[in-house]
């Protein structure tokens, strides 16, 4: 059993002017989501700003996101560092909020051997009982993680049931769809690539997309799964000029301005993440019009 099928948002942290996590906010765009058939919520992420969290944020983010959910939709929690005991140490806390899944990102900066990834998704995996997905996004971090090291993984840790893949590479995911014979779950991290995903038995997508388009974002993935290709197809195409405007600059400053255009005010970026080119934000505005992005 997927611990989601459809489109989980990978879901911004809104910030107050200072700097602080506006929990208040969070909680809105958690009930919109919801409200807006979005299949799973996937909380400090990379859009999630994780990288600047202190560990206390990190862990209070989780808690508050599974609170608030309630059990209506599944909750996942990134919890992955380039250091393996915090991975660890993220991940059980993690599992004592209640959450439903981790997603585990490859290290970051260390830049580890194929080896050292087994080693290191492997001692996280070792030490909870929740269902984790890996992470790949070698554009990230640095390290791509090899289809024959995926299967590796999965094979040797029970609890590895998923990846990830945004290496943009479909040879790449037809492989670990191959290597698993199937069996392991397999996400889209790029929204521009949800129905090639689909086609290769995916399971849906863990989007950026979905924070502003949840409901259009769960139908792309719906419309599929329910035989309906031509018309996942059509909304998949649709979307292209708005996604690529999503990732004209380095993400969650896009998302965040475009939030912040909708009305959604969820507030600034940390550093070091800066404001969005003035051009960039003016082609971004145009492509959410286009696309017939709701404004308040």
């Amino acid at each position: 059993m997927a611990i989601f099928t459809g489109a989980g948002v990978a879901i911004v942290t809104p910030m107050h002017e200072n700097g602080k996590v506006n929990f208040d906010k969070l909680g809105e765009i958690i009930e919109y989501q919801i409200a807006n058939h979005t299949d799973s919520i996937i909380i400090t992420g990379t859009t999630g700003e994780s990288s600047t969290l202190s560990e206390e944020e990190h862990v209070e983010c989780i808690r508050f996101a599974v609170d608030k959910v309630a059990k209506r939709i599944p909750v996942i929690a990134g919890t992955g560092s380039n250091c393996t005991e915090t991975a660890i140490y993220l991940t059980s806390e993690a599992e004592k909020a209640g959450v439903d899944g981790a997603l585990v990102v490859t290290p970051y900066y260390n830049k580890a051997t194929q080896k050292g990834l087994v080693q290191h998704f492997s001692m996280i995996a070792q030490n909870t009982s929740l269902p984790i997905i890996l992470y790949s996004v070698a554009s990230r971090t640095g390290v791509n993680i090899l289809p024959e090291t995926v299967a590796e993984i999965y094979r040797g840790n029970e609890n590895v049931v998923a990846i990830k893949e945004a290496s943009g590479d479909i040879s790449q995911v037809a492989d670990i769809a191959y290597l698993t014979q199937g069996d392991m779950d397999i996400y889209s991290g790029n929204d521009d690539q949800i129905v090639p995903i689909l086609s290769l038995g995916g399971k849906g997508v863990i989007s950026v997309l979905s924070n502003i388009c949840p409901q259009e974002t769960h139908d792309i993935v719906a419309k599929f799964m329910s035989g309906d290709i031509a018309g996942s197809r059509e909304l998949q195409l649709k979307a292209l000029p708005l996604i690529h405007a999503l990732f004209c600059e380095v993400n969650p400053i896009p998302v965040k301005t475009a939030m912040n255009l909708m009305g959604m005010e969820v507030g600034p970026l940390r550093l070091p993440m800066t404001p969005m080119d003035e051009a960039n934000k003016a082609r971004l505005l145009q492509a959410m019009k286009d696309f017939g992005v709701v404004f308040k």
